[in-house]
């Protein structure tokens, strides 16, 4: 990393009022780990990274795919199939060859949280799953680092910063004062199920690196105990203050043993279960003829099957339609293999051991992916 501030590049920041060359500066010294390249991610990454954040580091285990690039416009259609970390890291050394870019292209688990968020000193959470989110925050509290939060769901995003004060009487407030415990699973549908406005992202991505700067440079007033809602309908922002809630620090690891011990897709349900099937398993079944596959998506979600037979029945109707399984072997679907997972849980507490029941891994758009790929 080049320690000499770069004036021609920087020029127009630095003459803002009460920024200067002592606000770029901090900013140079900064380090800022942004945990996920997605669409939060990745507008937050190219912004902190033109405004001069010394050492960036990114954590990503994903790899682009084509659904992807209408919100992650980092990428383009020539990157599909590459680590989404190492991508993002060789684009971003082009906009700003003057910092320090670490990407780790693996996924963020309790045995390296610790390790990989020590060396910075703010976070940013940029995932789309509440284990993730969970654990990011109590990695955060263990380790005393501010978190920038970010969520995105349809047309909705908030933005937070949590585990920061803005005075020594301040109490941190963390995601759990917020949240205690996570919502049942497939209660509130991530973006693969929901769907998502493109520029969403954009904007609350943008927003975080905006609360990122101004933590570093201590402008304005940071989202301290305060989050931030924003409707791309009707461009209506709201706040709410947030409180410290003291029975929710038993709800976090009190040490870095307890912290490695901690199964965060048990707590948030999202343990992949042993009925789930993959692509090729289930074309072996659909060739038997003999099975009945139940999409369990909502009228007119997208994409439309016309492969194969099935029965569409939604997920809230499916008890009172079971009359409508007359085979021994069962597959349920959905977009991408959520909602058919607690369909399949469902008709074994119906069925127990009678019929063989099976969930779709990936859902219907990664069987589409699959098939579209063998015809190339």
């Amino acid at each position: 990393m080049n320690n000499t501030i770069s004036y021609e590049r920087y020029h127009r920041q630095m003459i803002l009022k009460d920024f200067g060359e002592a606000g770029q500066q901090k900013l140079l010294e900064a380090k800022v780990l942004v945990v996920g390249a997605g669409g939060l991610g990745c507008p937050a990454l190219q912004y902190l990274t033109a405004a001069g954040v010394g050492t960036i580091g990114i954590v990503d285990d994903d790899e682009v795919s084509l659904s992807n690039l209408h919100r992650q416009v980092l990428y383009s259609v020539a990157d599909i199939g590459s680590s989404k970390a190492e991508k993002a890291a060789e684009v971003l050394s082009k906009l700003n060859p003057e910092i320090t870019i670490i990407a780790w292209s693996e996924r963020l688990t309790t045995q390296n949280a610790l390790l990989i968020l020590e060396a910075f000193d703010i976070i940013i959470d940029g995932t789309d799953n509440f284990s993730s989110r969970y654990m990011i925050n109590d990695a955060c509290v263990l380790l005393d680092k501010p978190l920038i939060y970010g969520a995105i769901s349809q047309f909705e995003g908030q933005v937070a910063i949590f585990n920061s004060k803005n005075s020594e009487t301040d109490v941190a407030v963390n995601y759990r004062d917020l949240f205690p415990h996570p919502p049942k699973e497939n209660e509130v549908l991530n973006c693969a199920e929901a769907g998502v406005l493109g520029v969403l992202p954009g904007i609350i991505g943008t927003m975080q690196a905006n609360e990122t700067i101004k933590l570093i440079t201590g402008m304005g007033e940071p989202l301290i105990n305060r989050l931030l809602t924003y409707n791309a309908l009707n461009n209506q922002l709201y706040e709410l203050e947030l409180s410290s809630r003291p029975e929710t620090i038993s709800l976090i690891p009190q040490n870095e043993n307890a912290f490695e011990q901690m199964d965060y897709e048990w707590l948030c349900g999202s343990k992949i279960e042993q009925y789930e099937i993959d692509h090729n398993f289930f074309d072996e079944l659909l060739a038997t003829g003999s099975i009945d596959v139940i999409d369990v998506r909502e009228p007119g979600e997208i994409p439309t099957i016309k492969e194969f037979a099935f029965h569409h029945i939604p997920l809230n109707k499916l008890q009172e339609n079971i009359e409508l399984v007359k085979t021994n072997t069962v597959v349920t679907i959905c977009q991408t293999g959520k909602r058919s997972l607690q369909a399949a849980r469902q008709l074994i507490d119906i069925f127990g051991t009678s019929k063989k029941i099976y969930s779709l891994r990936g859902g219907i758009i990664q069987w589409k992916e699959q098939h579209a790929k063998q015809l190339l």
